[in-house]
């Protein structure tokens, strides 16, 4: 297969919406980050006990909502096995949507990012997050995408409470949807490859495999009793396989430039240029503009926390030197920049 050319516009993704200044997957952060230039944005997808998908970065609230200051929630904290870790706390898969409507959402990273927005949004739904989208795209007059991701597929799936056809109904209930483009996500191999089975005559939507650390197994292969790991998948010939089901790969940035024993940005690895030899666009992830999240020789000043974004649009520069296809951002505004536009 022929390689396939760098995009003429590399594609900046709202990493759950603006998160760097708003909670992370409401619909306060998916319009700041539609108003700061961000060419896709991106809810994570779980479900609830009635069947509504809606935007959190995990089945488990405890930590991003104040469901525990809900005296009459507090029997449904229990723990479970949630692919293959043991997780204590709310679970969405154990709440109603009206139940959950009533939960007010909290920032995951109040020693970075703070506490002054917490308690104001509530989880947004799928539905929700898509009429917000048509309604910036009109505003802005532009065709802002989406790209959720299938998160627990297979503990979903095992609960009764399958995703992958609700998420296509959705979409394709949409004219929104059905017109901008859309990229769906998974770190599971098997819900992609059915997805690519039934996907159709839907030519906005494509598929992203996201890819995880190299030992690690995708869990669906694991509960199948399977072998293959991640880094077999990132092989020339694994990303031949991926790319008869998948558009795209995700990788963390670090498997695009790893670091040297200075904590700075080493020389490129081969994966943009087999990815794109093998048919395959590469979109990395992710880009946040604390020092914490920075290459040690990119910080500004000795304190975790600050806040540097001329480290991180020069960390996104050498990436996309590299040859990246999109990004995830917590900061598209700053994304935008990086691309210099």
């Amino acid at each position: 297969m022929s390689e396939r050319p760098r995009v003429p516009r590399p594609q900046v993704i709202a990493h759950r919406g603006a998160s760097a200044y708003l909670p992370e997957h409401t619909l306060a952060a998916y319009a700041r980050a539609i108003a700061d230039g961000a060419d896709l944005i991106e809810p994570d997808l779980v479900m609830t006990r009635d069947g509504v998908l809606v935007a959190r970065h995990e089945n488990e609230i405890g930590e991003t909502t104040d469901v525990a200051a809900h005296p009459r929630f507090a029997s449904r904290r229990t723990r479970k096995q949630i692919d293959g870790v043991t997780v204590e706390g709310w679970f969405t898969e154990d709440f109603t949507l009206a139940e959950l409507k009533t939960l007010r959402t909290r920032e995951r990273l109040p020693e970075l990012r703070g506490t002054a927005h917490d308690g104001q949004h509530p989880i947004a739904t799928l539905e929700e997050i898509i009429e917000l989208l048509a309604t910036g795209n009109a505003h802005q007059g532009r065709m802002v995408g989406l790209i959720p991701e299938i998160k627990h597929g297979t503990w979903f799936q095992r609960q009764g409470l399958p995703m992958e056809r609700r998420l296509l109904d959705t979409l394709a209930a949409h004219a929104c949807t059905r017109r901008v483009p859309v990229v769906i996500q998974s770190f599971e191999l098997a819900n992609l490859r059915a997805l690519r089975a039934c996907l159709g005559d839907r030519p906005n939507v494509r598929l992203l495999q996201l890819v995880d650390e190299p030992q690690a197994r995708p869990w669906d292969v694991a509960v199948a009793g399977g072998s293959l790991r991640y880094a077999d998948l990132l092989t020339p010939a694994g990303l031949r396989q991926v790319a008869t089901w998948a558009d795209a790969i995700g990788p963390n940035a670090r498997a695009i430039l790893p670091l040297d024993a200075e904590g700075r940005l080493g020389p490129p690895t081969p994966l943009v240029r087999e990815a794109h030899a093998a048919g395959l666009q590469v979109h990395a992830w992710t880009f946040r503009p604390e020092n914490v999240f920075l290459p040690r020789a990119l910080w500004r000043g000795d304190d975790p926390a600050t806040r540097h974004p001329e480290g991180s649009v020069a960390e996104i520069r050498a990436h996309l030197d590299a040859g990246i296809d999109a990004f995830f951002t917590d900061d598209p505004a700053m994304g935008r920049a990086a691309v210099g536009e």
